[in-house]
């Protein structure tokens, strides 16, 4: 049967979603937990490769098992398995034909970043410390400025095997919550990088030179990239 699993991970201790010899991975080590609960598996996609650092609070996964629990028990079955910093959330079966990237209608981040003037041990690795002084208004004006159909190549590392860069947003919004800024983001898909430009731009950048950025100018023309752990991929919609 087909399975799909809604997983959560905090990336701090993965070198990112892709399975990489020698290095602890997220699809390594959901692998090696398929491994240990079913007979026989095969054909893992994953919604979203997420980076290095990279969280995850609905990642979604799909695969084909044989003689295993069944999908009520599963992902019980599979977190006794797997160590504390992954865990699926709900495991499911889905028609044969399900794929967990290409069936994908649009994929949803949060970037956050830490405002308060002190850093806190709590939110090391969890958002990205940030005391300097920031326009929230000019941050609310740019993220407008990304809905809709737009050529993000200046928002994607110049060496990538992308060979279309447009792409559609649905919705873009900063967020004040307590301490924290947050960005919300869906779209029907996100490049290499894209979510953590999009914030190292607009910081750094008016939303008047943020709106020449979407017409597909060079990567060298966009801001720096925000660091990896103030990232995390909230749900994928099917």
């Amino acid at each position: 049967m087909r399975l799909k699993l809604t997983i959560e991970y905090d990336g701090t201790g993965f070198r990112g979603w892709a399975g990489q010899p020698a290095l602890r991975t997220v699809e390594g080590t959901l692998r090696e937990g398929l491994e240990r609960v079913f007979a026989s598996w095969n054909g893992l996609v994953v919604a979203g490769r997420t980076d290095t650092g990279v969280h995850a609070l609905g990642q979604v996964a799909s695969v084909d098992v044989e003689g295993g629990p069944p999908p009520e028990r599963t992902a019980e079955a599979l977190n006794a398995e797997l160590p504390d910093d992954v865990a699926v959330g709900v495991a499911e079966q889905v028609a044969s034909d399900f794929d967990a990237r290409r069936s994908a209608q649009a994929r949803s981040y949060r970037y956050r970043i830490y405002r308060r003037r002190s850093p806190s041990p709590f939110e090391a690795r969890r958002s990205w410390w940030y005391p300097r002084p920031l326009d929230e208004e000019r941050l609310a004006e740019s993220a407008e400025l990304l809905l809709g159909e737009h050529d993000f190549r200046a928002f994607t590392p110049t060496e990538t095997k992308h060979r279309v860069f447009v792409r559609t947003v649905e919705s873009a919004v900063w967020h004040r919550r307590g301490d924290s800024l947050e960005l919300e983001i869906t779209a029907d898909s996100f490049l290499r990088h894209m979510v953590r430009t999009l914030v190292g731009t607009m910081l750094e950048h008016s939303p008047d030179e943020l709106a020449a950025l979407l017409e597909g100018r060079d990567r060298a023309e966009a801001g720096s990239t925000a660091p990896p752990w103030g990232l995390y991929l909230v749900g994928v919609r099917y």
